[in-house]
Formats: C-alpha cells, sequence, structure tokens
C-alpha cells in the first residue's frame, strides 16, 4: 500500500514543479511598462500620511497583456504590487498577422471611451499615452487609437481592456458558428467586394 502511494505522489510532485516553472518561464517573459504613478494622501489623527498608487501593464509582446495597480509607501513597492497583480490578470488577444487586430472595435469604461481600428503594415501605433504602453508591451505594430472620454488613465487603460476583450477572430467565430474558416473570411470578402460595385 505504501509503495503505490509514492508513486501516485511522485507524479502529482512533478507536475507541480512544471506548472511552477512554466509560471516562472511566463513571468520572465512578461515586458512590464509604468503607465502613472500618483501620490495620494490619507488624513489620520497626526495629520496626513502619504502614498504612492501606481499604475503598471504588462505583456509577452505576442499578443498577452495585464495591467495592475498598487499603492505603498514608497514608489518602488507600489511598482512591485501593481506588476504582481499585473501578471495575475493577462488575457489573450488573437492578432491578425501578428501586428493588427482583426476588426475594428469600441470600449467603454466608466466616463472612458476608446475606439481602436486596424491599419495597414507600417501605419506603426497611433494611440495616446496609457493606451500606447498597452499596445506596445502587447506587441501590436499597426494600429490607430482614439479616446474619446475620460483622459484618467485608469479609466483609458480599463475602456482599452473592455474593447481588447471583444476582438474576435475569424477561427473564433467559425468555431461559435459551426463554419469552415474560409466561410467567414469569404463572407467578409464578398461584402467588401459588394460595396465596391455599389461606390
Amino acid at each position: 500500500m505504501a509503495r503505490t502511494s509514492n508513486t501516485e505522489r511522485r507524479p502529482r510532485g512533478e507536475k507541480e514543479r512544471e506548472n511552477e516553472q512554466r509560471g516562472e518561464r511566463e513571468a520572465e517573459e512578461l515586458v512590464d511598462k509604468l503607465v502613472y504613478v500618483n501620490r495620494v494622501a490619507k488624513t489620520v489623527k497626526g495629520g496626513r500620511r502619504m502614498a504612492f498608487a501606481a499604475l503598471v501593464v504588462v505583456g509577452d509582446q505576442r499578443g498577452r497583456v495585464g495591467y495592475g495597480t498598487g499603492k505603498a509607501r514608497e514608489v518602488p513597492e507600489a511598482i512591485r504590487k501593481a506588476t504582481e497583480k499585473a501578471k495575475k490578470d493577462v488575457i489573450r488577444v488573437p492578432l491578425r498577422e501578428g501586428r493588427t487586430l482583426h476588426h475594428d472595435v469600441c470600449g467603454r469604461f466608466g466616463a472612458g471611451k476608446v475606439v481602436l481600428r486596424t491599419a495597414p503594415a507600417g501605419t506603426g501605433i497611433i494611440a495616446g499615452g496609457p493606451m500606447r504602453a498597452v499596445f506596445e508591451t502587447m506587441g501590436i505594430q499597426d494600429v490607430v487609437a482614439k479616446s474619446l472620454g475620460s483622459q484618467n488613465p485608469h479609466n483609458m487603460i480599463k475602456a482599452t481592456f473592455e474593447a481588447l476583450k471583444s476582438v474576435h477572430s475569424p477561427r473564433m467565430i467559425a468555431a461559435k458558428r459551426g463554419k469552415k474558416v474560409g466561410e467567414i473570411v469569404g463572407l467578409r470578402e464578398g461584402a467588401n467586394a459588394a460595396e465596391a460595385v455599389k461606390e
């Protein structure tokens, strides 16, 4: 009985070790970018207690990106906390040809509203500060983005992530509809052709 329990335990330990190593590798691959640092004050009995709030974006420059916030008495500690949170909340965004979005998309969070548009090769990243940080860490090379609402970096980042979460590749749409990718892409090309004929 003891032998069987030992043989059962060994693979579990190996699996845990593999998972830890994979997590470490993914963490090493992620590039972090500081977006915003704000000095905040808490009023206490003896006066005001100063602290710093940091907003950080992380990504692997291959379609994975996340953001996080952290608060501490010192700036480096706030950045460290924000980076740790960002690494836990990473999302994967499908990219077309590994350089741009599959389609135009809007995102909204609170008073923040952003519009993200696909762009031809060579366009580069045309976007404001906080959004630029997201695209650079994610690995997008060509995109046109515009913020139409709040200029608060937190709202802009959250609205950008809401937009990115609604990006779907033709493969994902084909799987949902039970069709082939060629049919979905063909429909899109057919619609473009129809528009061209009308014009």
